[in-house]
């Protein structure tokens, strides 16, 4: 049987407190990519394959265990009331661990680097016949992991640094923490993890030599030193951030996206660029953006939650937030924020404003200064705008409104009724003209300022 074929359980220890983040946060909620590190290790579990998850917290983490809902619907949330290492923590899920499953991955909630395809490659062996496999890496300095020892093609033992011989030290090959084993063993290979060591704590390494004694193969599976790597504190979370992003500028310039200076765009986890999209520098992408083919997003730009379609300009120093929907070949131009509204096709706002809770009808046009007064400090009100419709410079548009098809909107407006289809309307105080007066104050206020 495949490993693809295989039933998988993953359980997903986020249990760390994390007390070197010096933040309120749980470690496993701070973010990479827009994504919480807890996030990343539930979604590289289910595009492994993984048929179930399992989660386990530490006590009063009831911000984690909303998370883990969020994210991964149905997934029981378990808790390690006691601190007392890995293995212990493992056992907290032992009713999933229970479900028959074949293949058990243990993976870290703060691990988010993790691919899916290594989690694919871990459960490999397994379907082969080992009972026990483990995850490791050739560490560039290896001091302060545990050394992998092995004995001709298999693993005996993870030698902790403290524990090992000068021999066992000079070992590179060094433990990334993450394992599969057997479902049919799990359980007694976990149960079975020897007496509490001095910190009165047990050790998931020690499932190793379990499966030794119990004639279990054991073998090991490398990945890069960067992919395993741990978050505990600020330094550890900010290069977890800087790697990932490398992935993803990568994975961008590969599906045929131009990323005029690669280092200066920031993704987010799951932005979708389409073919011939150019990203000036300086852009940065929150969650849930996607840019159509041909799209152009200009530099000091800003986009969350956004849509942008095929030949849509934005910016630069454009900001689109969530639910802002841009049709093929809008503009949206410099110092513009777009927030819960659909841009029509072709439809423009150059410079210069905020459409918030709004429908802007194809070829609409909206002069500089134009505003939707959407929020009354109680309740949000939607603004129409109809096809065609040319809305002047530095008007207002007080919702609920309607602006209709080809209308006219004469600049400086304040626009508080209805504007039919066609029609232009003029919303502002009458100018008045005198002839002379200028000269007339200037030399009234000099006298004064010499009176003075």
């Amino acid at each position: 049987m495949t490993a693809s074929a295989r039933s998988c359980l993953t359980i997903v220890l986020a249990a760390g407190e994390g007390t070197r983040m010096r933040s309120d946060i749980p470690k496993v909620l701070h973010k990479v990519a827009g994504r919480s590190l807890v996030g990343h290790a539930l979604a590289g579990a289910l595009e492994a394959g993984s048929d179930a998850l399992a989660v386990v917290v530490g006590p009063g983490r009831e911000d984690v265990a909303a998370e883990v809902a969020a994210l991964a619907p149905g997934a029981p949330v378990f808790v390690q009331t006691e601190r007392r290492g890995t293995a212990h923590a493992v056992l907290a899920a032992r009713e999933a661990l229970a479900g028959g499953f074949d293949d058990v991955l243990i993976v870290y909630g703060d691990t988010p680097l993790v691919r899916a395809e290594t989690l694919k490659r871990l459960r490999a062996p397994l379907a082969r016949g080992a009972g026990v496999v483990v995850l490791g890496f050739e560490a560039g300095d290896p001091t302060g992991y545990g050394r992998l020892i092995s004995e001709g093609s298999s693993l005996v033992a993870i030698r902790e640094e403290k524990d090992a011989s000068d021999a066992e030290r000079a070992i590179k090959l060094s433990n990334g923490g993450l394992m599969a084993i057997s479902g049919a063993h799990a359980l007694a290979l976990l149960e079975g993890v020897g007496n509490a060591n001095a910190k009165g704590e047990f050790y998931l390494t020690d499932v190793v030599e379990g499966a030794v004694r119990s004639g279990l193969a054991v073998a090991v599976e490398a990945a890069p030193e960067a992919e395993v790597q741990g978050v505990n504190d600020r330094a550890q979370l900010a290069t977890v951030e800087a790697e990932l992003q490398r992935r993803l500028r990568a994975a961008a310039l590969a599906g045929g996206a131009t990323l005029i200076a690669p280092e200066t765009v920031f993704f987010a986890h799951d932005t979708r660029l389409g073919r011939d999209v150019v990203v000036e520098p300086n852009v940065v992408f929150g969650p849930g953006v996607t840019v159509g083919d041909g799209a152009v997003i200009h530099a000091f730009s800003h986009l969350e939650g956004a849509e942008v379609g095929a030949g849509v300009s934005v910016g630069p120093f454009a900001r689109l937030r969530p639910g802002a929907r841009l049709a093929a070949k809008s503009r949206v131009g410099n110092f513009v924020e777009v927030k819960n509204a659909r841009i029509g096709e072709g439809a423009k706002l150059n410079h210069l404003t905020y459409v918030g809770d709004a429908e802007v009808g194809p070829r609409a046009n909206l002069g500089a200064g134009t505003i939707t007064c959407n929020y009354d400090g109680v309740s949000k009100f939607r603004t129409v705008i109809g096809a065609d419709a040319f809305v002047g410079s530095n008007s207002t548009l007080v919702a609920p409104v309607t602006v209709g098809e080809g209308a006219y909107v004469g600049a400086g407006s304040v626009i508080v009724e209805e504007v039919p289809a066609d029609a232009l309307a003029i919303g502002r105080g009458r100018q008045v003209t005198k002839e002379g007066r200028a000269a007339k104050l200037r030399a009234m206020q000099k006298a004064k300022k010499a009176g003075a």
